[in-house]
């Protein structure tokens, strides 16, 4: 088997270590995805937040902080909670809680679209270098049949119609598994961030429910004291 793939990729002519290095630069990215998107990432967030739901109805932010801390090395949402825990603990309100919250989220999901799509452009240049070997191919096997001696014309035409069907097949060879790794992970980056988005949604209602704006508690403030001085107010006259 090996002796007639190293015979084919020798009879396919220059063009076949370009798409060589494109197969060796799909497979390293198809290899990174898999660990990044399958063995990094197990895509249970919404299970993973059942845990901080009562510390932050309770107000145990420190808590919520400290377990979510823990945490982010295993779950990318994590850190998204610890960011907007620690927004409500200073009495952020909403908007700044899902600003923090979004800041870490648009960099989580960025990671898992990361080198998806050069496996698409990876395919299309493998198919299109393959294609150009077979030009190649083709050109000299017509070469071969307008100069060459008669005596050589079968032999040279018979190694550029070689050439040229070895780097088209090389090519697809390629290009297939690549396209077909693409849409596995396009599908898999997107239900990842469909779940940490969907996940992230729920925290962020908690916190913003459960802690009211600073505007409203400082209204709340200026009223009590304001109330405080009239009492005192009334004491004294």
């Amino acid at each position: 088997m090996f002796g007639s793939i190293a015979t084919a990729f020798q009879h396919g002519g220059f063009w076949m270590y370009p798409i060589l290095a494109l197969q060796v630069v799909t497979l390293a990215i198809m290899v990174e995805r898999v660990y990044a998107l399958y063995v990094k990432r197990k895509g249970q967030e919404h299970n993973f937040i059942k845990a901080f739901e009562d510390n932050i109805r309770r107000g145990e932010l420190e808590t919520v902080i400290q377990k979510a801390t823990a945490e982010q090395a295993q779950h990318p949402l994590a850190a998204a909670v610890v960011a907007g825990a620690q927004a409500a603990a200073t009495f952020g309100g909403r908007d700044e809680i899902q600003g923090k919250m979004d800041e870490v989220l648009l960099h989580e999901n960025a990671q898992l679209d990361k080198r998806v799509g050069f496996l698409s452009l990876l395919a299309n240049v493998a198919t299109l270098v393959g294609l150009l070997g077979t030009i190649t191919g083709m050109i000299k096997s017509f070469a071969a049949v307008a100069f060459s001696n008669p005596a050589e014309k079968a032999a040279l035409l018979a190694a550029g119609i070689s050439e040229a069907m070895n780097a088209t097949a090389y090519g697809l060879i390629v290009a297939i598994p690549a396209l077909l790794a693409f849409a596995v992970f396009n599908n898999r980056a997107n239900h990842l961030a469909e779940d940490l988005n969907q996940s992230a949604l729920k925290v962020f209602n908690w916190l913003s429910f459960a802690f009211d704006p600073v505007s409203l508690r400082s209204q709340t403030k200026m009223n009590n004291k304001s109330k405080a001085q009239n009492s005192q107010h009334e004491l004294n006259a």
